[in-house]
């Protein structure tokens, strides 16, 4: 019986599944042997750690194959994987395959881990992801290994002695910190592909990977944000009630906030320059709302959409010019932020704008934690305040 462990890089099988090289009895008779598989994505090897060889020689096999940051390591995707899951099986019963989470905050992780989960043919081996590196989430794991303080001590000596240059790296995808180096190693067995693609999507930001499944935050579902979504239609419709000139709704995502404010009677052009997004967005809203494909930069480089207003609601986080705001064609804007990023963006920035002044500050959403993936993790949302900005002299 083996085990497979799939990881992008060789420091990742110590760093994130040592317990796995170390042959835990509730897995393994200790007459069977544990024979362990390593499958290294970055450069497509496939390492063999035979049964009966001691830890320390295990790790010095990985040792051999550490290689310097290279930021361009990716999953080689689904079909390479399941190659070199086929070859490391050879006809063997596979105990489990291990590999990344897909919600791993490391992107490159994240992949591979989905990918891995996707390169298993029907009927193959059971997928445990590694927790893995995420600050913003807490799991509900299935299984929990600590280390013995002999275990640990041999993972912190694995670094010290081959990944010096991971301790010192800038790269945020490959630095090696205390909370990437885990006392206890945690995994958990996603469900269908869906769970999976939608650990992988609630992770990507404003990349392309968010649109990898429908609903990606989860508006549809959420109490938190649906008291966020009414809340903003609420606060808007008491400075500009329906009936007024349009509303411009700048990343509008799939219109969870531009179908409220249709059926609230508001005139609304939706603007959202993800493709993905923008036919789901397209779709939801029918014939009730106009949807435009551009950006907050096209839309101040060509002022060609005025209204009453302009809709800036949780999508300046992302390091926009907050100076465009001024070449927007509207002399009324609402923005609407969680209380930190307020508090050091848009208000320093608003202090030393001549252009604007602050009409109102209305708290949308108070924190909550909530749950995400169907319970799989949970985290924090951090609340929203909404401010309207009037252009100064209007």
């Amino acid at each position: 019986m083996i085990d497979i462990v799939a990881v992008l890089r060789a420091e990742d099988a110590v760093l994130d599944f040592l317990s796995v090289l170390t042959a835990p009895e509730s897995v393994h008779r200790q007459d069977e042997g544990h024979e362990v598989h390593v499958l290294l994505g970055d450069t497509g090897e496939h390492l063999v750690l035979p049964a009966g060889l001691p830890l320390a020689d295990r790790l010095a096999a990985l040792a051999r194959h550490i290689r310097p940051v290279d930021e361009s390591a990716a999953s080689p995707g689904p079909q390479a994987l399941a190659a070199l899951i086929e070859a490391a099986a050879q006809g063997a019963e596979a105990a489990r395959l291990w590999t990344h989470s897909p919600a791993d905050t490391r992107r490159s992780r994240g992949r591979l881990g989905r990918d891995t989960a996707a390169a298993v043919a029907p009927g193959g081996p059971p997928v445990l992801h590694a927790v893995g590196h995420s600050p913003y989430l807490q799991f509900i794991s299935d299984l929990d290994r600590p280390l013995s303080r002999a275990e640990a001590g041999a993972k912190l000596a694995f670094v010290n002695r081959h990944c010096g240059h991971l301790l010192g790296t800038e790269s945020a995808e490959y630095v090696v910190r205390t909370g990437r180096v885990h006392a206890s190693e945690r995994f958990f067995a996603a469900g269908p592909a869906e769970e999976r693609e939608r650990l992988f999507a609630l992770l990507a930001s404003l990349d392309e990977d968010a649109a990898t499944v429908p609903d990606p935050w989860e508006f549809a579902t959420s109490a938190y944000e649906a008291e966020r979504l009414d809340s903003t239609v609420a606060w808007i419709a008491g400075h500009c009630p329906p009936g007024g000139g349009p509303l411009i709704e700048v990343g509008a995502c799939e219109g969870a906030l531009t179908t409220r404010l249709a059926e609230k009677g508001f005139t609304v052009h939706a603007t959202e320059p993800n493709p993905v997004f923008r036919r789901r967005l397209t779709e939801a809203v029918g014939d009730t709302a106009q949807v435009h494909a551009a950006s907050l930069e096209e839309l101040a480089a060509r002022p060609e959409l005025p209204g009453a207003a302009y809709l800036l609601i949780e999508m300046l986080y992302y390091g926009q010019d907050l100076a465009l705001l001024d070449r927007l064609p509207a002399d009324l804007v609402f923005v609407a932020l969680e209380p930190e990023t307020l508090a050091t963006r848009l208000t320093p920035w608003l202090e030393s704008a001549p252009d604007w002044e602050k009409a109102d500050e209305t708290p949308l959403v108070a924190p909550a934690l909530e749950t995400v993936c169907g319970g799989r993790a949970y985290l924090s949302k951090r609340g929203s305040v909404g401010v309207l900005l009037r252009r100064t002299g209007a």
